[in-house]
């Protein structure tokens, strides 16, 4: 490896930056920066520096890898200030009362809870909220055909659910049940049971109970239950050796990157200490 130590003129002075050059392996060209504090205290990320400073120095423009303060942030960060002190100097109030959607994963828009905790506070509600809103018959027809895709493009295997399960209504394909059912987990509380009226399957568009997916009436089963812990088992142990195969190989490269370095310090050490013994 090839070392070589300057002093950085963005931080304090005593610091210094160290640039490591690997000269094999299959990184070879690549270059670790490292930054020294005066006492000689070694940091390998800016968090480290940041957290070792604290608030005696600003590090949010700071670049890591160059050692150098960014001007375009700089003067991003000005700017920004000066706009949030002008908006102060306003003093314009909000006047939006209208409470925010919960931003989460799910498809469907979830509101957030606003409590209120004050003895003079009075909780107002809109009584048309209040009142249940019809849903479209076989919604959920709208979301066939959508598929989803994993990081490298491909395609992610849908689900397969139980032979127990049957679809109702026109048409009503294995996709389609299948996101009624996801649909009902996510907007309903109460226990999905399926469709539980025989009528159903004559004239659906008349008899389906719309706060149930569309499927025939089922029953979960001991066994059932029984499968779906042994899937999950299986998946929790595949979890552990990915996490534990990764750790591993996380602490090998860290070793092969701290190993010699430190051997090398220690031999540059000795040997300035060796250099000074003899001056004297």
């Amino acid at each position: 490896m090839e070392r070589k130590r300057w002093e950085c003129s963005a931080l304090p002075q005593g610091w210094k930056r160290e640039e490591v050059t690997r000269k094999s392996g299959l990184s070879a060209g690549k270059s670790d920066v490292y930054y020294y504090s005066p006492s000689g205290k070694k940091f390998r990320s800016k968090p480290q520096l940041a957290r070792y400073l604290g608030n005696s120095m600003d590090l949010s423009t700071f670049d890591f890898r160059t050692g150098k303060m960014l001007m375009s942030k700089m003067n991003k960060n000005r700017q920004r200030m000066r706009y949030d002190s002008s908006n102060q100097a306003k003093g314009k109030p909000d006047l939006n009362t209208s409470l925010p959607v919960r931003q989460t994963a799910s498809i469907f828009k979830q509101p957030v809870t606003k409590v209120t905790n004050h003895p003079s506070n009075k909780v107002k509600t809109d009584p048309q909220k209040a009142v249940e809103q019809p849903r479209q018959l076989f919604w959920e027809k709208k979301l066939s055909g959508l598929n989803a895709f994993d990081i490298a493009e491909e395609l992610v295997k849908t689900m397969e659910l139980p032979k127990g399960l049957q679809g109702v209504g026109p048409g009503c394909t294995d996709e389609t049940l299948l996101s009624a059912i996801a649909s009902a987990l996510h907007t309903s509380t109460t226990p999905i049971t399926g469709q539980l009226s025989a009528a159903v399957e004559k004239n659906p568009g008349v008899w389906l109970n719309t706060s149930q997916p569309l499927c025939k009436a089922f029953m979960v089963t001991d066994e059932d239950i029984r499968k779906q812990e042994e899937l999950v088992q299986q998946v929790r142990k595949r979890l552990e050796e990915a996490l534990m195969a990764d750790m591993l190989a996380h602490v090998e490269e860290m070793s092969k990157d701290t190993g010699p370095s430190d051997g090398k310090d220690e031999e540059e050490e000795d040997e300035q200490e060796e250099e000074e013994a003899g001056d004297v």
